[in-house]
């Protein structure tokens, strides 16, 4: 458990708090690229680390990402008008470009000087993985973007999936980087298996084990943290662990464990202190990864089925999150559908901001208290000054970071299956 000045350390994002200066020193993920699908289209509102921003693409095909207010009399530049390479504010015509320039002043005078002296506030963005990445600290501290490893092959296919969830987002993470509970919460659609090494169809994953009860390792790394899972497989138990490697990349990214036909992560972006962008995503080689619509209908969060126009779940706690009882007597362990929204149930059934002065942990949750150890410590390290965890760190480079599954042989040490090394074949 955490002490409650802990726990808010960990929770809270805004810019003047410990967690929210961390993660303004690392390229954040905004928006999907999806939501800004034309040139000159309609701005779109990001809400992210507490604050309200908009984004547009403009009539060359470039993001913006500004300020909400208009510079001059503070109204919603999202109700303005996406032209000629510029934003333009509806109330006195003020006009703004990709770099936060006023490029035009419909109520001053021609040829006035405050046109020059006035610059609204932009951030550097970047597309990439079918994301907009935005540097949210100190324009001049930006250092240069580097692609997450799910965009750093051109040619892989990238399918996300995106929720907005009423929950703060470390017990988001804490439930990704959580491999004890898949055997409990999700043991209806990730079924054990007599296959060699997890597999993946249209409709569950398979697994290699029917061990409920993982072993587990942790390792502190430069960019944050990895751990293994160990598992008595179904076959050569006596020679072999089943392995599952997760990597948490601070502050917003988990690696988690592969099936054989595609890699998986999550993306987990705070909107505010009580409300959480989710991703998640399947990527890897087109002719075996679902493409997005697939990987959506698979999830159960297609929008307009599952999903409302903001991405918020139709399934909450008022409805149960559609949890179906006569399934759930047939043997289906949650009665919920989809993997996603059995996590979700629990996070949102926690409540906004989880209390850890209250939980008991147990040997299963040794990768939890890796986490909590690790993320309110770099908190306290920018705080006091220092440095951001895998901020910048020459050691990273797109895809050496690599998440690992397989039944191994129990000489074969874990740790050096990791960081791209993940070479020794399942038996």
């Amino acid at each position: 458990m955490l002490t409650a000045e802990e726990n808010d350390i960990l929770t809270r994002v805004g810019a003047d708090r410990p967690m929210g200066r961390l993660m303004r020193r690392h390229w954040t993920p905004v928006c999907l690229s999806e939501e800004l699908p034309e040139p000159d289209g309609a701005p779109l509102l990001v809400e992210v680390l507490g604050e309200r921003l908009v984004a547009f693409r403009d009539t060359e095909g470039r993001i913006g990402l500004l300020d909400e207010l208009c510079p001059h009399r503070r109204a919603s530049l999202l109700l303005g008008r996406n032209e000629e390479c510029g934003l333009r504010c509806l109330y006195h015509g003020w006009k703004m470009d990709v770099a936060g320039n006023v490029v035009a002043m419909s109520s001053e005078p021609e040829g006035s000087p405050l046109l020059s002296k006035v610059k609204h506030r932009a951030y550097p963005v970047h597309e990439a993985g079918g994301f907009v990445w935005a540097w949210l600290g100190d324009a001049d501290e930006a250092p240069a973007f580097r692609a997450p490893g799910f965009a750093s092959t051109p040619d892989a296919r990238v399918s996300i999936l995106k929720i907005r969830i009423p929950a703060n987002w470390a017990q988001i993470t804490e439930g990704q980087i959580d491999s004890a509970h898949s055997s409990s919460l999700h043991s209806s659609d990730m079924v054990p298996a007599r296959v060699e090494r997890a597999a993946a169809d249209d409709k569950a994953w398979y697994r290699p084990s029917t061990d409920k009860s993982p072993r587990m390792q942790t390792q502190t790394t430069s960019y944050g943290f990895h751990y293994a899972a160990i598992r008595r497989p179904i076959r050569n138990a006596a020679t072999h662990n089943y392995v599952r490697v997760t990597e948490y990349i601070a502050p917003y990214i988990s690696l988690i464990p592969p099936n054989g036909s595609y890699k998986v992560a999550s993306v987990i972006v705070p909107i505010d202190d009580e409300t959480t962008a989710f991703h998640f995503i399947a990527w890897g080689d087109p002719a075996t990864t679902p493409d997005t619509a697939e990987w959506r209908a698979f999830t159960h969060a297609v929008p307009g089925v599952d999903l409302e126009a903001d991405w918020s779940p139709k399934r909450t706690m008022a409805n149960r999150f559609g949890q179906d009882r006569a399934l759930m007597k047939e043997g289906n362990f949650t009665g919920i559908a989809g993997i996603p929204n059995q996590d979700i149930a629990m996070w949102v059934s926690m409540g906004a901001i989880v209390d850890r002065t209250r939980d008991v942990l147990g040997a299963s949750d040794l990768a939890i208290v890796e986490f909590r150890r690790l993320m309110v410590d770099a908190a306290n390290t920018v705080a006091a000054g220092g440095g951001a965890l895998g901020a910048d760190d020459p050691n990273i480079a797109p895809g050496e970071i690599a998440s690992f599954e397989g039944v191994i042989g129990k000489d074969v040490d874990w740790r050096d299956l990791s960081g791209g090394a993940a070479s020794v074949a399942a038996q």
